[in-house]
């Protein structure tokens, strides 16, 4: 098996010359809409496809449609319906769907409920429409990864995330400070940058839906070597990562940044308000993913942001993963062959890279490295992160769980529990110890 250090660092670096192939010109992209238009006119019939995102946002929704109008356009017999719902509704409003056996015919699937998503028989498996598509050679070791479960693929990846640290560079240089570089720094420097009598706070918390990034981000690094990198809720021993001593001092510091560094009623924030507290000059560090760029840029004067690489552990370790969520079809849609259709021109080299400028993704295709786009800037640290694959270690999610899916409400639910002195650390480690325990116990039946 490839090395997990391997995959990463093509993420944004390799099989260029492959990429450039695909990218160059418009001659991949222009040969799936003049084969969409050959068959589109061979036939009067019109073809309605339901279509529904989960990782939704004004804007974001804004380019996908925009993309869908131009695939209509080129293929006049094909009308989409795309289907937005609320964020923090959306995976569980398409799971209903699934389950009610609603006309979906594509629908966005995260690297967070693949396997749930193939163990419940929704989504279809891609592998014979892919092995026929002329771009997918072009698409990168770590996004067929993120979009498979064993030699299956489910989804096409849209765009990649990877989590680096985003810093008010202002700030920094009013008080003298540097990017930390580990897990403890960044704890002693949100201290140096909390003021609450300014209503400023050293980090950007996020307590409610997607809390895990941190927890798991924190407890991983502090595991570091030890970890199983093909199995990374466990160590190597066969130990779950929470049920060791480090992962209790990951945890302890965790509670430590929440208390003395971060806005009370963090507690409940999510992804959105997360990152307006950053934006409006609140916190001082956010960690987030590149879909937060855009935003940034946005709403930021230019000068008073940059970014920095993932905080290591006490070992000098940051454990990292590429994830990412894509277009799959329904296993029950009647219309597979357009709705792949669809799908291979959404990530096409084009129009995935392009959408992954305006949004703020890495994108699936490996021609996006010579890209001048992706080497500078805030990305440039994601390529320099890429580059030092021995200290930012990437690592397999637990994908291949079913239960991976329900984990994130599992674990906020708990640790807004722990913060609010509800329950102890030790029996809150105890509870993740066992959900991980009885994941793997239910995978070998």
């Amino acid at each position: 098996m490839a090395s997990r250090k391997k995959l990463l660092a093509t993420l944004l670096t390799g099989a260029v010359t492959v990429g450039l192939m695909a990218g160059c010109g418009n001659n991949s992209n222009d040969s799936t809409s003049s084969n969409a238009n050959a068959n589109a006119g061979a036939s009067d019939e019109k073809i309605k496809l339901r279509m529904i995102e989960s990782l939704t946002s004004p804007n974001r929704t804004k380019l996908i449609q925009t993309s869908i109008d131009k695939f209509e356009a080129a293929n006049p017999n094909i009308e989409v319906e795309f289907i937005s719902p609320p964020f923090d509704q959306a995976d569980n409003k398409i799971r209903t769907m699934l389950g009610a056996k609603e006309d979906i015919d594509i629908l966005e699937v995260r690297d967070l409920n693949v396997a749930e998503m193939v163990n419940n028989g929704f989504v279809e498996p891609l592998n014979q429409y892919a092995d026929k598509w002329a771009d997918f050679g072009s698409v990168t070791a770590v996004a067929k990864s993120v979009g498979s479960v064993g030699d299956k693929i489910y989804f096409i990846p849209n765009g990649l995330y990877e989590r680096q640290l985003f810093y008010r560079a202002d700030w920094f240089k009013d008080l003298g400070l540097t990017p930390p570089k580990t897990w403890d720094e960044l704890y002693e420097t949100a201290k140096k940058l909390t003021d609450p009598a300014k209503n400023r706070f050293g980090f950007s918390f996020r307590g409610g839906s997607g809390s895990t990034g941190t927890t798991d981000a924190m407890i991983l690094a502090f595991n570091g070597e030890n970890v199983n990198l093909e199995d990374s809720m466990f160590t190597k021993d066969g130990a779950s990562i929470y049920s060791t001593p480090e992962g209790k001092a990951a945890m302890e510091l965790y509670l430590k940044l929440y208390k003395d560094a971060s806005p009370p009623d963090s507690i409940n924030w999510g992804f959105q308000e997360q990152v307006q507290a950053f934006t409006s000059g609140v916190t001082g560090m956010l960690l987030q993913d590149p879909d937060v760029i855009q935003s940034l840029t946005e709403k930021m004067q230019e000068g008073t942001w940059a970014t920095a690489p993932l905080q290591t552990g006490p070992g000098g370790k940051a454990l990292l993963a590429a994830g990412g969520a894509g277009w799959g079809i329904a296993a029950n849609s009647e219309h597979k062959e357009a709705a792949w259709k669809l799908i291979e021109f959404l990530s096409s080299p084009a129009e995935n890279t392009q959408f992954s400028k305006d949004f703020g993704l890495i994108p699936v295709h490996a021609s996006a490295a010579e890209d001048e786009f992706f080497k500078t800037g805030p990305y440039k640290t994601l390529l320099d992160m890429s580059n030092q694959p021995d200290t930012f270690v990437n690592y397999k999610p637990a994908f291949q769980y079913p239960g991976n899916a329900q984990w994130g409400q599992v674990a906020m639910e708990s640790t807004q529990a722990l913060l609010l002195g509800q329950t102890n650390l030790d029996d809150t480690l105890k509870k993740w110890d066992q959900y991980w325990v009885d994941e793997k116990a239910k995978l070998k039946k």
